[in-house]
């Protein structure tokens, strides 16, 4: 199974040499933190389900000595491996521009990513080859909007959100949120894993 995470390092090599120009165009526009992390998370695991969409991997995949459980199992565990290294790249890219950053917005940004990896990856399942990539990308901008969209409002609703959220204390939140996070990237795992072993290819 680590042999299929390798493969999808090995066969987006070149896409891989424009990661750090990625990363750079964001940190010197001026991008939230959260952001620059974001998008850097999301970077190699979409990329390596764009690239089996067009090459239709799925065929070659099948035909190895893995089980469609362990083939789900890498695409879950490699996106935890690429996010951990992406976000170790970015850090030293803000440090290097002399951006600040905080644990926040490492946190933040890990469970949006995350989340949206839970919501889509079922996706890459359901949907026909061709349209994948195309649904996921406008799924990304009306997402970045919404939550552009309600950040403008956010301001309205500070103070209940800030009262409710101090009856708490900072480890019981950070908590809470993880355990939420992680269980929906648990079912989503689940559920990607049955529509894959009930597919014909």
């Amino acid at each position: 199974m680590f042999n299929l995470i390798i493969r999808d390092i090995i066969l987006q090599k070149k896409q891989l040499m424009i990661f750090i120009p990625y990363i750079l165009f964001f940190i010197l526009m001026g991008s939230p933190p959260i952001l620059t992390f974001l998008v850097a998370c999301i970077f190699i695991p979409f990329n390596a389900y764009a690239y089996d969409e067009k090459a239709e991997t799925n065929i070659l995949l099948n035909s190895l000595p893995y089980t469609r459980t362990e083939i789900i199992a890498s695409r879950y565990l490699g996106a935890i491996l690429y996010m951990a290294v992406s976000i170790g790249i970015t850090s030293l890219a803000l440090l290097v521009f002399n951006k600040m950053f905080t644990w926040t917005d490492i946190a933040i940004a890990v469970g949006l990513f995350l989340l949206f990896a839970s919501l889509t990856f079922p996706l890459f399942q359901i949907l026909k080859p061709g349209y994948i990539s195309t649904v996921v990308l406008m799924g990304f901008i009306l997402t970045s909007l919404g939550f552009l969209r309600m950040s403008r409002h956010l301001p309205e609703y500070a103070a209940a959100i800030s009262e409710f959220m101090d009856t708490f204390s900072d480890p019981v939140l950070y908590t809470g949120a993880a355990v939420v996070v992680m269980a929906v990237y648990a079912v989503s795992w689940g559920v990607t894993t049955i529509i894959y072993q009930r597919k014909a290819f």
